[in-house]
């Protein structure tokens, strides 16, 4: 009686067993996790376009023309006839200087000139009447000659009366100060009333033409020749005059709007540092550009047909130094690439070697990928799709 109670007891401790058992393995197999889906990263796909090359150098504007204006005369300044600070022409009257002293030379060279040519008047008589007489032999040869050398001598003095009289007309014009180029005049260094000599030292004033204006950069010798070289070959992209396009951005990054062009007359080569000095020529007709700022200005160096640019986020360098991109293959695998690349341009390098278009560079989620791993490649910039919520069930 005990033996089969224990075997039914032990029977039934088997079966809980067994159902439990089965239970923990039924909830075993749905714990277990399903494999990750692929890591999503966003790709830039690259296209070949044409690509400008261009050079950012630094540099000062300065004024296309500037004169210094002195006196040619001394005397007191009367008056000053312009504004300071404002537009003068070419002619025109800056300074009067006191003309009663040039005034009275040339009176004096006109009274010089007259009595000159009235001394001549008999001797020329003189000169034409023995003339006459010496063919019937009337006068001797020597009497001849002699009142012919006092007809010269009288011809030359009128002459040095002439010049006289010319010398004393140009310093009475002396007297008016007047504009030799048109620009902007600065202040005045004299007043009425102060004391100027002939070709003092101290300018009166200084006028600076502003439009056109220069911008002066510096580059090394070296660039400078094979500039030159690509200018002559046609490799630069130049305007219908044959010079190379230059854009200008002022001190604050602000773009200055006109186009100026690049010129190689005023080049100097400073011997201790090895730099030369280029010379742009830029439109001014709203003068924002005042000789001395310091600008940015831009050569166009060329433009290449068939560039590749990839974005510098999608660059990364291994130890040695060289240029690497991610790039996800035909097969949704990760890739590592080599890359060769010459320079930046805006936040891109341009590539010379490694990569071709139609190839998806990896620029985001690079820490999240390891090469030959499968990824979800989408279009860099473009936001995700937000899944739909799962509609209630009744």
């Amino acid at each position: 009686m005990k033996s089969s109670m224990i075997c039914r007891t032990t029977l039934l401790a088997l079966l809980c067993a067994a159902t439990l058992l089965s239970g923990c393995k039924k909830g075993g197999d749905k714990a277990l996790p399903s494999s990750p889906p692929p890591a999503e990263v966003g790709v830039v796909t690259l296209q070949v376009q044409r690509v400008t090359l261009t050079a950012e150098l630094a540099g000062r504007t300065a004024p296309c023309q500037i004169a210094e204006v002195r006196p040619q005369i001394s005397g007191i300044i009367q008056k000053r006839l312009f504004s300071e600070g404002g537009e003068v022409k070419a002619g025109q009257t800056l300074y009067q200087i006191d003309p009663a002293s040039s005034r009275a030379t040339l009176a004096s060279a006109r009274a010089n000139l007259a009595r000159a040519e009235a001394n001549l008047f008999p001797v020329r008589l003189k000169a034409v009447r023995f003339a006459e007489l010496l063919s019937s032999h009337a006068v001797s040869q020597q009497d001849h000659e002699a009142a012919q050398a006092e007809l010269k001598q009288a011809e030359a003095e009128v002459a040095a009366a002439q010049a006289l009289l010319e010398s004393a007309t140009i310093n009475m014009n002396f007297t008016s100060v007047v504009a030799p180029i048109s620009g902007r005049i600065g202040r005045s260094s004299v007043t009425v009333g102060a004391l100027v000599t002939t070709n003092q030292a101290t300018p009166l004033a200084i006028i600076q033409q502003l439009d056109p204006i220069y911008v002066d950069v510096t580059r090394s010798s070296s660039e400078m020749l094979q500039l030159k070289r690509q200018i002559a070959s046609g490799a630069l992209k130049t305007d219908r005059t044959g010079a190379a396009r230059v854009k200008l951005f002022l001190e604050d990054g602000t773009p200055y709007a006109p186009v100026g062009t690049l010129k190689f007359s005023e080049v100097s080569v400073d011997a201790s540092t090895g730099s030369v000095s280029l010379r742009t020529l830029f439109p001014n007709p709203e003068q924002m550009l005042l000789p001395g700022m310091f600008v940015h200005a831009v050569l166009e160096e060329g433009v290449k047909s068939a560039g590749l640019l990839v974005p510098q986020r999608g660059v990364t360098r291994n130890p040695a130094g060289a240029a690497l991109v991610m790039i996800v293959n035909a097969e949704e695998k990760v890739e590592v690439r080599p890359i060769k690349v010459v320079r930046t341009i805006g936040d891109s390098w341009l590539v010379e070697e490694g990569l071709h278009g139609g190839d998806r560079v990896i620029v985001e989620g690079l820490q999240r990928v390891r090469p030959g791993s499968v990824v979800k490649a989408v279009p860099f910039g473009v936001p995700p799709v937000a899944p739909q919520p799962a509609a209630a069930s009744k």
